[in-house]
């Protein structure tokens, strides 16, 4: 269990750990390959062969959460077309007791996302979240991602907090190893992300299905 009395900031995932993954699965996986099937006039299975090649050549780079990247990739409107999709969006049931009982509790919130600022606002419109938090910072506005030992030195240059008093929660065991290879001391993950695909298993880190289990 998460010793609270040695925490004092607590850096959050948002996709798959404060929302519900299904909407990004959903997109990416089904949305996205329909759309350009029909765009290049092809079949589905030689749309989504492609871009799951384009996908892999990215995997935990910047330009896999690029929304910029992928309009000039495949020539699509990437923000219109997740917005057709954005009713699927949704906190995940165990968040808003999660996070307000953290701030009772004098804990500091922020937000540390890969997901481009665009999209991070839509969710933010449509969910309300970034009410309870005290700090928002999406990697793009430092060009490199969270797998990325360089985007940990500078959040934490900028942010000023003591990484062996910070828990981070995330859902990606990849970036999971990144903090720890950076030395925040604590570390959550995420087993169930996607509300309709089954629990991932995890054995390296202390993981969680409903955060309520740990308040």
């Amino acid at each position: 269990m998460l010793n609270w009395s040695k925490i004092d900031t607590v850096l959050l995932d948002m996709d798959g750990t404060l929302l519900d993954l299904h909407y990004d699965s959903h997109f990416w996986l089904t949305v996205l390959p329909q759309q350009h099937a029909l765009a290049k006039n092809i079949s589905l299975s030689e749309a989504k062969e492609d871009i799951f090649k384009r996908y892999q050549a990215v995997s935990g780079q910047i330009e896999w959460y690029c929304l910029d990247y992928w309009e000039d990739q495949l020539k699509l409107p990437i923000m219109d077309l997740k917005r057709e999709t954005q009713h699927l969006i949704k906190v995940r049931d165990d968040v808003p007791y999660f996070l307000t009982e953290l701030k009772k509790a004098g804990k500091e919130l922020i937000l540390l996302t890969n997901a481009h600022p665009e999209n991070v606002m839509m969710k933010f419109e449509h969910t309300a979240i970034d009410n309870y938090l005290d700090g928002v910072v999406s990697t793009h506005e430092y060009g490199v991602s969270k797998e990325q030992q360089s985007l940990w030195h500078q959040v934490q240059n900028d942010l000023g907090f003591n990484k062996t008093r910070t828990l981070f929660v995330d859902d990606s065991v990849a970036v999971l190893n990144a903090a720890k290879e950076y030395g925040i001391g604590h570390l959550l993950a995420v087993a169930n992300p996607d509300s309709q695909q089954p629990d991932n298993e995890i054995a390296d880190y202390l993981n969680v299905t409903d955060y309520r289990t740990i308040i």
